[in-house]
């Protein structure tokens, strides 16, 4: 493929959208909150508005595209281009966002998972770069995993490979968003670990002082005290690395990759709050040749994630063959 291609990151929370060259050159980019409005019809109408804002401050045409990718969040059949029922998208339920985008923009339309287009994006030009065996765990506004095995994307039967964030860490725990219980995702994704602050945490803890009161609270402010000693937040960041520990647990005996990539919350809190303290965990409860060999590692590129998975979808996601409306 040569040209130049659009890629969307579709998020529970954020849009970001990245005009690239085949090579995985940014050109162009830009974000915006995401605001799902409960009509998917409309959202995606809106998508395409920022896209077409995008094409023309950068002077392309969409008749110069050569393939539009999407990457979106929780369940999607990737070879028909439909949303089946993402739990932080209300009002997307199977829906045919390929086929929409397609006749808005006129060009062929890839589709990816976006946990698997972040894996794509960190295997290509970041923490896994030469690795055959990787996965990497993203926790922004829910959970997911995207897994390359043998070189290869791993998609599994259905396209449903690498939701990590439903495989429940406690039998009959936590409501998560999904329906079930106990789920990971329940444990240690954004939006669940927002609403758990929220609810608990006290008032003279530095983390509601921060945030200008507790129904303000993020994990970002959770990050900050903890940075400052406060003691909730310490406590809590503690049950957080317990349950993303029991996770790489899982991944290490099922999967045992080469490296596992920590993205987004993850990230943001670091060597000393967060990986230093999971990598002691989960040494403590996998076999010691498997320890050695698998690396826990922050995601690599930061900031610009988003808009390389979203060129990630265009190049290297499923395409879409009849994008049906």
């Amino acid at each position: 493929m040569t040209g130049i291609v659009l890629g969307i990151d579709l998020g529970g929370s954020k849009l970001a959208l990245a005009l690239g060259t085949s090579e995985g050159r940014v050109l162009a980019r830009s974000r915006r909150p995401t605001e799902p409005s409960g009509d998917a019809l409309r959202d995606i109408a809106r998508i395409v508005e920022s896209a077409r804002a995008l094409l023309a401050e950068a002077g392309t045409r969409a008749a110069e595209l050569d393939v539009v990718g999407i990457s979106v969040p929780g369940l999607a059949d990737t070879a028909s281009g439909r949303v089946l029922d993402p739990p932080n998208l209300p009002g997307w339920r199977d829906v045919p966002v390929a086929a929409e985008l397609r006749a808005a923009l006129g060009c062929p339309v890839r589709m990816e998972n976006d946990a698997n287009a972040a894996a794509l994006a960190e295997w290509r030009f970041g923490a896994a770069v030469g690795c055959r065996n990787a996965v990497y765990l993203t926790m922004s506004t829910g959970v997911g995993a995207g897994i390359v095995l043998d070189g290869k994307l791993y998609r599994g039967q259905l396209g449903h490979a690498g939701e990590l964030g439903h495989v429940p860490v406690e039998w009959g725990g936590e409501r998560c968003a999904c329906g079930q219980q106990g789920c990971l995702e329940a444990y240690v994704g954004g939006r669940s670990l927002t609403a758990r602050l929220r609810e608990s945490v006290p008032p003279p803890s530095l983390v509601a002082k921060l945030a200008g009161g507790r129904e303000h609270v993020t994990p970002e402010h959770l990050l900050a005290a903890a940075r400052e000693g406060d003691a909730f937040a310490m406590e809590e960041l503690a049950r957080f690395n317990h349950y993303l520990a029991r996770g790489i647990v899982m991944l290490a005996f099922s999967l045992a990759p080469e490296v596992v990539v920590l993205g987004t919350i993850a990230a943001a809190a670091g060597e000393a709050l967060c990986l230093g303290p999971v990598r002691e965990r989960v040494r403590e409860n996998v076999w010691p040749r498997i320890a050695r060999a698998m690396r826990i590692e922050s995601a690599a590129l930061g900031e610009e994630l988003p808009y390389r998975a979203a060129l990630c979808a265009a190049l290297e996601g499923e395409l879409v063959e009849a994008a049906e409306r």
